[in-house]
């Protein structure tokens, strides 16, 4: 028999079972009328036992469809009235008063419309049902998660409901069955069961149980220490391939060509916008492709900040070669005329750039560690754009001209280079590369006029820290800083995890002023 007919069965036969538990007009008259209190307890006592007329009904509760006629509960259906009993359609006249739902109640209709649906035959309204429920399971609903258990068929739900029901076990007055449930819980990865153990101690007064509720909380403890552990490395390990974006095209402008940017989180606040241009095109051209924009984006993003700093570099740095004084100052104007003109075609304000479908949600690794799957695929896009720069400067022509004309630019040009083209185009590459930044940097933040200003500071320590010209220090650097700062953030916070970062590159700089790779063989002569 097909697994999911097999489900509708057992579904429909408990459907049947529970008719001789059908609602009633006095638990649809407590369940919309009285005290919170009394409420409360009619519809956890409804939810045990629930029928398809009582999920009915307390649906509409939650859609605030219902009205009292005197002290008759009514459902207002499609502007129809409907019997929550016997279904019938009825009058709904003007002086029926509407049911009042205060947060708390609200708060149990959504508890106990979850705890229904775990009876559901659709494998994604079980798993939401479960979700929603989470923690927030007693006793009452024991009957209930039983039979969810007795019919469900897939094994990580199967598990989750086991853990719900040993959360519900432990408000039985059976220490026999809280001792079970601590055992159980034991055994869970989620955050809200070490809450719950927690409460559960501070009332606890079997002195087995408390034991056992001792030894299930240390556990519980230790793993989610382990989760959170594995959670900043991994939040390090996204901000240093952010920053190695950012910091791989300093490493050619800065590192290689001996230039002092200050432009350069401008170029990549430029392949930011970039970026929002093609996703309003696709939204207005190619709305049926909308999930692709960002694979359009990515080239667009690069040749656009390439272009700028092709022109830049054309039209002020060429100039400004060995004059490191004078080019700092140049391009830190130019970077507050790029903001400004952003200002003038956008606006001061951020916009908003939208995360394609794929890139939405996560991997669920641990109950309280998970992978952002726009985090996932910007370290793999980082990874991408380390190994192609990488092929560029060492292994094709442009690199071994780059090379050169940076080791020793008079015999490189004796040699035939045009030195000049090299030079923009290995500033161009750069620039383009802050553009490919930018567009990572749309789908984990705000875009705005200031973007760049962030990560400028950050971007020229990575650089020199790794060691300049040297694109291994770089992701060495990146990584590193990236992942102290995330951990030092878990115990000081974060201005003074800054603080720290930055006193250590300072006293790392002063032991080592090369940097973690020092340039080796003739080009360390300059």
């Amino acid at each position: 028999m097909p697994k999911r007919l097999f489900q509708w069965l057992m579904f429909a036969m408990l459907l049947i079972a529970a008719r001789a538990y059908a609602l009633s007009a006095e638990e649809a008259k407590a369940m919309a009328s009285g005290e919170s209190d009394a409420r409360v307890a009619a519809l956890q006592k409804a939810v045990e036992n629930a029928d398809e007329r009582t999920v009915r009904f307390i649906q509409a509760l939650s859609d605030d469809a219902v009205k009292l006629v005197g002290e008759v509960p009514v459902m207002v259906l499609d502007g129809k009235g409907v019997d929550p009993v016997t279904q019938a359609e009825v009058a709904v006249p003007d002086t029926a008063e509407d049911v009042m739902n205060n947060n708390r109640m609200r708060g149990e209709l959504d508890t106990a419309l979850a705890a229904v649906k775990l009876l559901s035959p659709d494998v994604a309204v079980r798993r939401d049902a479960i979700k929603t429920l989470g923690g927030q399971v007693d006793a009452g609903k024991l009957a209930l998660l039983e039979k969810a258990l007795a019919i469900e068929t897939v094994p990580d739900l199967k598990e989750k409901l086991q853990l719900l029901r040993a959360a519900a076990m432990l408000g039985s007055e059976d220490p026999v069955k809280r001792l079970e449930a601590a055992a159980q819980l034991g055994e869970s990865t989620q955050a809200a069961t070490k809450t719950l153990l927690v409460e559960r101690l501070q009332v606890e007064t079997d002195a087995n149980v408390k034991t056992a509720l001792q030894k299930s909380l240390g556990t519980v403890e230790s793993r989610l220490a382990w989760g959170d552990r594995l959670g900043a490395i991994f939040s390090g390990v996204s901000l240093g391939s952010i920053l190695l974006l950012v910091a791989l095209g300093l490493a050619i402008t800065y590192g290689l060509m001996g230039v002092i940017n200050m432009a350069h989180g401008e170029l990549m606040m430029i392949g930011a916008y970039a970026t929002y241009v093609v996703q309003v095109l696709f939204q207005k051209y190619l709305p049926g492709a909308f999930d692709w924009y960002l694979l359009a984006a990515v080239p667009v993003a690069f040749m656009t900040s390439a272009l700028v700093g092709a022109a830049l570099e054309r039209s002020v740095i060429r100039f400004l070669y060995g004059r490191p004084l004078e080019t700092l100052l140049a391009t830190w104007g130019i970077s507050l005329m790029l903001m400004q003109l952003v200002r003038t075609l956008f606006g001061a304000q951020n916009v908003g750039v939208e995360n394609p479908s794929w890139m939405s949600g996560g991997v669920q690794l641990l109950g309280n560690l998970s992978l952002p799957y726009n985090r996932l695929i910007i370290v793999a896009f980082a990874v991408a754009v380390l190994a192609g720069v990488w092929f560029l400067i060492e292994k094709t022509r442009l690199g071994l001209f780059v090379r050169g004309v940076t080791q020793n630019r008079p015999i490189a040009s004796c040699m035939g280079v045009n030195t000049a083209r090299i030079d923009t185009y290995a500033f161009a590459l750069g620039s383009g590369i802050a553009g490919l930044a930018g567009c990572a940097l749309s789908q984990v933040g705000n875009v705005g006029p200031d973007l760049g200003q962030g990560y400028i500071v950050d971007s020229f320590m990575v650089v020199v820290l790794g060691g300049v010209g040297q694109l291994a220090g770089t992701v060495y650097a990146a990584m590193g800083l990236g992942i102290l700062n995330k951990f030092l953030e878990g115990w000081t916070g974060a201005v003074l995890a800054k603080i720290a970062v930055l006193v250590f590159i300072i006293v790392f700089i002063q032991k080592r002023p090369q940097g973690i790779f020092a340039m080796k063989g003739r080009s360390a002569e300059a």
